[in-house]
């Protein structure tokens, strides 16, 4: 490691976890030659700053490897959308209220669009009809409404959460 460690004195811990004490930069140095390891600041803002005597390689390794676990476990929320015409069949119907569902289970977002075509604007009332009571079969999921029916260009969408309870 090419880095110089600027401070006269660091609060140094050896390989073996014994804490030193502080000591002189040079002494650490040594003493770190002596061990055939490196010295590495581990938390520089301190005064003195806090220094370990270890191998270098394996402690980036190690650092690596925590942040890769890390990143592993943690769940992003996409927002996953939901399509159909306010002329929808009972079946269909019920095949998107399924999969809204298991996308909310899944702590996704969902968004409803109902398509509206030509002369189907003139009957947007239908498709708000058909939102709001998409959102009414969706009670019996732990979900919460961020957005209500509104009409976006041809469309019309709301937008359901799950609920953080």
């Amino acid at each position: 490691m090419n880095e110089r460690i600027r401070a006269r004195e660091v609060r140094l811990i050896d390989d073996k976890g014994e804490n030193h004490g502080v000591v002189p930069t040079t002494k650490a140095l040594q003493m770190a030659q002596d061990a055939d390891l490196d010295l590495v600041l581990i938390s520089p803002n301190q005064a003195p700053p806090v220094a370990k005597i270890l191998d270098y390689g394996k402690y980036k390794y190690e650092q690596n490897k925590k942040a890769k676990e890390a990143k592993k476990k943690q769940h992003t929320i996409e927002l996953k959308e939901v399509k159909m015409r306010y002329k929808i069949d009972v079946h269909d119907y019920e095949v998107r209220l399924k999969s809204a569902k298991k996308f909310i289970a899944q702590g996704n977002k969902v968004k409803v669009v109902i398509m509206l075509r030509g002369r189907e604007m003139q009957h947007s009332n239908l498709a708000f009809d058909l939102a709001n009571r998409f959102i009414e079969d969706m009670k019996s999921e732990p979900v919460q409404l961020e957005k209500r029916p509104q009409i976006e260009g041809r469309n019309v969408t709301c937008y359901l959460a799950p609920s953080a309870s």
